[in-house]
């Protein structure tokens, strides 16, 4: 397959299925954390990345996903961000365990994910200017509808589902300003004001 895009910065994932799926979609070189336990070499070898050609994140759109992306954004903060939805990581056929994980992401949508995540590379990003009472007025916080407003705000964004405290460190890690929540919530993908 020659039309597939080249990333450039190196993309971390879990583990060697991750890694066969991407090449499918992309051209690029990845850096598998093979599971949940993030060791010292891997934090290296992802710091490494990030200094000479640029790291992406895509890990699972599940808890141990969640987290595992979390301490990579902590250990190594320059990371740039991809990511998919759990809907766009299920297993679409015979899945008795409702498996769910990058392997099973369409091409079309790590391929975009990737491209997006590649852009921002070296770019540096704005400090964001939310804060818990932000999320908490809007609903996103201990509201009645608030798992659904972040699904929304999950999808509109880009930036995959989180519950009230990984959204917010989540918003902050990705530089997202409060007028983009806003715009995000009623609809406009990638949270463009109009």
């Amino acid at each position: 397959m020659t039309d597939r895009p080249k990333i450039k910065a190196m993309v971390v994932v879990e583990g060697w299925s991750d890694t066969k799926r991407l090449s499918q979609a992309v051209d690029c070189d990845t850096i598998e954390t093979r599971g949940a336990a993030l060791g010292e070499e891997v934090i290296v070898r992802i710091q490494k990345a990030a200094s000479e050609r640029g790291a992406i994140v895509l890990t699972d759109p599940d808890f141990n996903g969640n987290r595992l992306r979390r301490l990579i954004t902590e250990a190594v903060p320059e990371v740039a961000q991809a990511t998919i939805s759990q809907e766009q990581g299920r297993a679409q056929k015979d899945n008795p365990h409702k498996s769910l994980g990058v392997e099973h992401a369409p091409l079309s949508v790590l391929s975009a994910c990737l491209v997006a995540a590649d852009r921002q590379v070296g770019q540096s990003r704005p400090n964001s200017d939310i804060d818990r009472d932000f999320l908490v007025d809007l609903g996103l916080i201990g509201g009645p509808t608030a798992k659904e407003q972040r699904i929304l705000l999950g999808q509109n964004l880009q930036i995959g589902y989180a519950n009230g405290k990984q959204l917010y460190h989540r918003l902050l890690a990705y530089g997202i300003m409060q007028k983009q929540v806003v715009a995000a919530l009623k609809g406009n993908i990638n949270g463009k004001v109009n």
